[in-house]
């Protein structure tokens, strides 16, 4: 599959935290090619591709689940009122398109309705309302029963329903589920580039679930693993749209994120500094950010007596909304440098690291 079709692919499929079976089923189909593929209990996948050592065993993880919503109740009338799963600002969810899934796996369309400007009183003009206020609308009416016709009930899943599509500027793409869907496709491209290629290492390429709600498959998965060495593939903050207040190097273009702080961890030195060396050596473009959330690595770093780790990305705008857009050279760049890990991350390399710890 190209490059395109594969975001495509993933980027549609439906998976919200705890509901990730559609997008496991396909980065099994994907990683199976050239990798041993198991799950853990959790429902995380991890692909294993030996090279010429065991050791070190080197984690590279990107979490399967996007943010979306779980059916709360139906009102009387057929109205759906919904819990958020995971970080949702209410700005961004009024008159959205939904997919809500019943038990039978039928997807159906919604749309997030709220009290029209018409009818508001003043105040709740110049405020947003709160989610407990708004509900999903697919069709109620008098004479057509949601509950016994589309049988919804609650704890049925929900999705933003958003197209992939290419932008005028050939070089962006938009989509829904970036985070982290773009990093489930280069776990699929980092195989398919060291498949033939013999590496210094052992490699597990682990697409974990329930990230959103709190990095569950990561904890789950690590323990499983017991890496030497982890990094998280994940999306990063585009600082260059009108609101923010000081130049930012955390741009569409401008190359691969390396974190160097996060609420979960502080990335480890020595790790942070081998890739980093290896970017300039190799001209990869690259920038130094930091992020307000948490990435997997932030439960990985903490596993049994302690994990050196460190998140990459690419500058995204519009996370944790119905559309994002990426650049694809972004990509690009981060797919070159994770490949050129795995090629150079060999039993010197982590001893040298942890030295720089």
């Amino acid at each position: 599959m190209d490059r395109i079709g594969l975001l495509r692919q993933l980027t549609e499929a439906f998976g919200i935290s705890g509901f990730e079976g559609q997008v496991a089923k396909l980065m099994e189909e994907h990683l199976k090619k050239f990798a041993v593929v198991t799950r853990d209990r959790l429902g995380s996948v991890i692909a294993r591709k030996t090279g010429r050592s065991e050791q070190p065993k080197v984690m590279f993880a990107a979490h399967m689940d996007e943010i979306g919503f779980l059916v709360r109740t139906l009102t009387k009338d057929g109205f759906i009122k919904f819990l958020p799963i995971g970080g949702w600002w209410t700005g961004n969810l009024l008159a959205q398109k939904v997919r809500v899934m019943n038990k039978k796996g039928d997807k159906i369309i919604g749309v997030i309705g709220h009290k029209a400007i018409h009818e508001m009183k003043e105040d709740e003009k110049t405020k947003l309302p709160d989610i407990e206020s708004l509900y999903i609308d697919v069709g109620a009416t008098s004479s057509f029963n949601v509950k016994e016709r589309l049988r919804i009930r609650p704890g049925d899943p929900i999705v933003p329903d958003a197209k992939f599509e290419a932008m005028a500027n050939s070089d962006l793409l938009l989509a829904k589920a970036w985070d982290d869907r773009m990093g489930c496709a280069l776990l699929i491209e980092l195989l398919n580039n060291i498949a033939a290629v013999e590496h210094p290492n052992t490699i597990y390429l682990t697409a974990t679930v329930q990230e959103e709600v709190g990095l569950r498959g990561a904890r789950t998965s690590a323990h499983t693993i017991a890496p030497d060495i982890a990094f998280a593939l994940d999306v990063g903050l585009s600082r260059d749209t009108p609101g923010y207040e000081e130049e930012s190097e955390e741009k569409l273009g401008n190359g691969v994120s390396i974190l160097i702080y996060d609420r979960t961890m502080i990335p480890h030195t020595g790790l942070k500094d081998f890739v980093i060396e290896l970017a300039e050596i190799n001209n990869i473009p690259y920038h130094l950010t930091t992020l307000k959330g948490g990435y997997d690595t932030g439960i990985i770093h903490l596993n049994q007596s302690g994990v050196p780790s460190l998140a990459l990305g690419i500058p995204t705008r519009y996370i944790h909304a119905h559309y994002g857009i990426i650049n694809v050279n972004d990509y690009e760049n981060l797919l070159n440098l994770i490949t050129l890990i795995v090629k150079n991350l060999d039993e010197e390399a982590l001893n040298n690291i942890q030295k720089g710890a």
